[in-house]
C-alpha cells in the first residue's frame, strides 16, 4: 500500500426529511443564493416548494437557474456565472442529480476566474478559490455529492471533459433516498451501473497489497447487486434506495482509491467521448463499454483481479485464474443486461462513422488508462468490438 493523504470534508446529512435541516446549514456560508436544478422534475415532486421555504426559513435572497439538462452544458455554465456575478451571490445550491452538480461546480470555480470555465477542463487554467456550494441529491449515480469532480460537455465541438480539485467538494450533501422513489427505471438502471463502474476503475489497478480498499470496493459492488434489481421492482423500497444511495457517494469520494497508484478512468473517457456526440445516458454507455474494456485488456498478467472480483463479488467457485476472470466478466455483462441496460451501440442507434475522431479526443492528452494504457488504436478497436 502507498503513502496517502484522506481528506472527504463533505458533510453527510442522509435520512428521511432531512431537506427541514437546509436552513442552518446553508446559513453557515452565504446570505445570497443562486438556487439550481433541472428541468421540472423537483417542482412535480414538491421538492421545489420544500427548499424555497427553508430558503425563505433561512432569511436569504436567492436566484434560480433552471433547465440544466443531463450531460450538462457549457451553457448553462456561464448562465449561472452570469447570475452570481450580477447579484454578488455567496453560495450556490444544487438540487438535482450528478448533472446539476457538476454544472454548479463548474459554476463555482468560473465566478472568481477570469476567462472561459471551459479552461479547467483542457488543462489551461487551475481552480482557486470557488464559491462554496452545497447538494440535495435526487439521483444515486455519480457521486458527485461528495468528491470534487466534475463532467462539462460543450456543444459546438461535440466535447465532453472533465474538472476537478478538492475545493470543488460540497460543504454538504443532503441525501434522503425517499426523493428517489420517483427515479424512472431506466435512469435507475443507470445509476447503478454508473455506480459499479466508478469502483471497477478504481478496483481494477496494478497494485497489491490494497486488501482493505479492494474489501470495501467489493462491498458496494455487493451492494449493488443485491439492490440494483430490487429499486427496480418496488421503486419505493427505502432499504434499497438507501443502500444505492450511500453506494454512490462511497464509491467516489476517494475511499476506494487511496494508498493505490491511480484509478484507470478509460472506459469513462472512452465514454464521454459517445455521450458528447450522442446525448447518451452515461450509464448506458459505461454498461455497453465495460465489459468490453474487461475483455479487451484481459491476460494472464492482469486476471488475478478479475478472478478476485469473480470471488468475492459473484461468489463464482473456479480454482484457474484464467477461467475465474471469464466467468467474472459475463457474470458483470449478465447483470447490467439483467437491469435492462443495452450491451452494444447498435442498441442505442449509435453508429460508428465518428470512432476515429472519439478514439482520438479520447487520448487528447495522451494515452489513456492504468491497468493496461490504451492509444488510439487501442480506443478505436475497443469501440469496434463494443458495435
Amino acid at each position: 500500500m502507498k503513502n496517502f493523504n484522506f481528506w472527504a470534508p463533505t458533510k453527510i446529512l442522509f435520512g428521511k426529511n432531512k431537506v427541514n435541516e437546509l436552513a442552518d446549514e446553508i446559513t453557515q456560508y452565504g446570505r445570497k443564493v443562486l438556487f439550481a436544478y433541472g428541468t421540472g422534475s423537483i417542482r412535480k415532486t414538491g421538492l421545489y416548494d420544500k427548499v424555497a421555504e427553508q430558503l425563505k426559513k433561512a432569511g436569504v435572497e436567492y436566484w434560480e437557474l433552471s433547465g440544466i439538462r443531463p450531460n450538462p452544458r457549457l451553457k448553462s455554465v456561464n448562465e449561472g456565472i452570469d447570475i452570481c456575478r450580477k447579484n454578488n451571490v455567496d453560495f450556490i445550491l444544487a438540487v438535482g442529480g450528478g448533472s446539476v452538480i457538476d454544472c454548479c461546480k463548474a459554476i463555482a470555480a468560473g465566478v472568481p476566474y477570469d476567462g472561459d470555465p471551459w479552461d479547467f477542463t483542457v488543462r489551461k487554467a487551475t481552480v482557486k478559490d470557488p464559491l462554496p456550494l452545497g447538494t440535495i441529491l435526487t439521483l444515486s449515480a455519480t457521486g458527485t455529492e461528495m468528491n470534487g469532480n466534475a463532467v462539462i460537455s460543450r456543444e459546438d465541438t461535440k466535447e465532453k471533459r472533465a474538472l476537478s480539485d478538492d475545493s470543488l467538494r460540497p460543504k454538504f450533501s443532503i441525501l434522503d433516498p425517499v426523493l428517489t422513489f420517483s427515479v424512472n427505471k431506466w435512469q435507475t438502471a443507470a445509476g447503478t451501473v454508473d455506480v459499479m463502474s466508478h469502483i471497477f476503475e478504481q478496483y481494477f489497478t496494478p497494485d497489491r497489497g490494497t486488501f482493505v480498499q479492494d474489501a470495501i470496493a467489493e462491498a458496494i459492488l455487493r451492494t449493488c447487486l443485491e439492490y440494483g434489481q430490487a429499486a427496480l421492482e418496488n421503486p419505493e423500497n427505502y432499504e434499497a434506495r438507501a443502500n444505492l444511495m450511500w453506494s454512490s457517494s462511497l464509491a467516489l469520494n476517494g475511499l476506494t482509491v487511496t494508498g493505490k497508484m491511480a484509478g484507470d478512468w478509460a472506459t469513462h473517457q472512452i465514454e464521454h467521448e459517445l455521450s458528447a456526440y450522442n446525448d447518451l445516458t452515461h450509464g448506458a454507455g459505461l454498461a455497453i463499454l465495460f465489459p468490453v474494456w474487461m475483455e479487451y485488456v484481459l491476460d494472464e498478467r492482469r486476471a488475478f483481479k478479475f478472478a478476485q472480483m469473480a470471488r468475492n463479488v459473484f461468489g463464482i467457485v473456479e480454482q484457474n485464474e484464467m477461467k475465474a476472470a471469464e466467468k467474472g466478466i459475463a457474470a458483470v455483462k449478465e447483470f447490467f443486461k439483467s437491469l435492462g441496460m443495452p450491451s452494444s451501440l447498435h442498441e442505442v442507434d449509435i453508429p460508428a462513422d465518428n470512432f476515429d475522431h472519439m478514439a482520438e479526443q479520447a487520448c487528447k492528452f495522451g494515452p489513456i488508462g492504468v491497468f493496461k494504457r490504451l492509444g488510439k488504436e487501442q480506443v478505436k478497436e475497443i469501440l469496434e468490438r463494443a458495435k
